[in-house]
């Protein structure tokens, strides 16, 4: 008699698949999304967010000259929401724009002065992640564990420099060429990495090529960048040494996807970031909810197309689009099986994330 075949090996579920089984629907869809917290003290809306709609993570906006210990108070009333009722016990990820110069948004009394990555950049390699290590150890002392920077677009040269109004207007580029601005860059984020701090790393596939800002602007262009674009190899640099965090640029790309901004292109997020570069982290948008770019969408159409093209995280500037955005998710996650299955692989690849798995 032939034997028996051996029953195959099931592996243990991991500590994130274990999160996953214990979360409802409404939780999980609530780990999806990243909503803005006056850096001055969080919002209703805010907190409505947090408490009703589970929203699991929070990023600080605006400015804030309060320095550390004021900061690591509404901090502490944003994480102080976690609950079994609310996000299912698990903590949230708190995030900021600490870039330096134009964009920093924690200042005063425990944070330091940061230059522009222009000046950053001169600084050298080692001095700079050194540098960026204790920025990030200023994030950490105010409860900040995710920063969202740094910025890993290559402005084509210093000439356009001006005129590239999200980026090189701001000199908020490393460099012209993307080996400059690879090297450079990525000491920031290994030195926000020493400190504990998650970097982020921006605008996956780039905005160093557009002249208008999708913040203020709509139908934002990118003519040039291809699947295959040199000005990718900062990102998959980053990729390599274990980033875990890409943000995705709100312009659409002619040659890679014209029919699509690239939040909602599964040929940037799917087959760029997931098949080209091996990207297993958190797929996070830029701001859908409030800038110009978007004002074609409805709120629920932005974080449908959003998570139906691939993306994990939706960052929202406007508390007010919560509800709507986080129903719409729930309710097709409830009827449709396939984009269900796309919910739930995006909260195992936050809880993940959030395990340090």
């Amino acid at each position: 008699m032939p034997s028996p075949s051996a029953a195959p090996a099931t592996s243990a579920p991991t500590a994130a698949e274990q999160q996953l089984a214990a979360l409802s629907l409404e939780q999980r869809v609530g780990q999806l999304f990243m909503v803005a917290a006056k850096a001055t003290g969080a919002e209703p809306g805010t907190m409505r967010a947090l408490k009703e709609y589970h929203t699991g993570n929070v990023y600080l906006s605006g400015r804030s000259k309060a320095g550390s210990a004021a900061t690591a108070g509404v901090v502490s009333s944003l994480t102080g929401t976690v609950s079994t009722a609310t996000t299912g016990g698990v903590p949230l990820f708190v995030a900021t724009d600490q870039e330096g110069g134009y964009v920093q948004v924690l200042s005063g009394p425990g944070f330091s002065t940061i230059p522009t990555a222009l000046v950053q950049a001169g600084a050298g390699q080692a001095k700079l992640r050194a540098d960026a290590a204790i920025w990030g150890k200023e994030l950490r002392s105010a409860g900040v564990n995710v920063n969202l920077a740094p910025v890993l677009d290559t402005v084509t040269s210093p000439e356009f420099a001006p005129s590239n109004a999200p980026i090189g207007h701001f000199q908020r580029e490393y460099g012209y060429a993307p080996g400059t601005v690879s090297t450079l860059g990525n000491a920031f984020a290994d030195g926000m990495k020493d400190a504990g701090v998650a970097p982020v790393v921006k605008h996956f596939p780039g905005l160093g090529r557009v002249v208008p800002n999708t913040d203020v602007t709509s139908d934002v262009r990118d003519t040039s960048t291809t699947r295959n674009d040199p000005a990718l190899e900062p990102f998959h640099a980053a990729i390599t040494s274990g980033t875990q965090w890409v943000m995705v640029s709100n312009a659409y790309y002619d040659k890679i996807d014209p029919a699509n901004i690239a939040p909602f292109s599964p040929t940037v997020m799917d087959t760029m970031l997931r098949a080209d570069a091996g990207f297993k982290g958190i797929v996070l948008s830029d701001d859908l909810c409030s800038a110009a770019q978007l004002e074609a969408w409805s709120d629920a159409d932005r974080a449908l197309n959003f998570f139906g093209a691939g993306g994990t995280m939706l960052v929202c500037a406007d508390p007010a689009s919560i509800p709507a955005m986080q129903q719409a998710v729930v309710k097709k996650a409830a009827t449709d099986a396939s984009f269900r299955a796309k919910v739930d692989a995006a909260a195992l690849t936050v809880l993940r994330v959030k395990a340090g798995q």
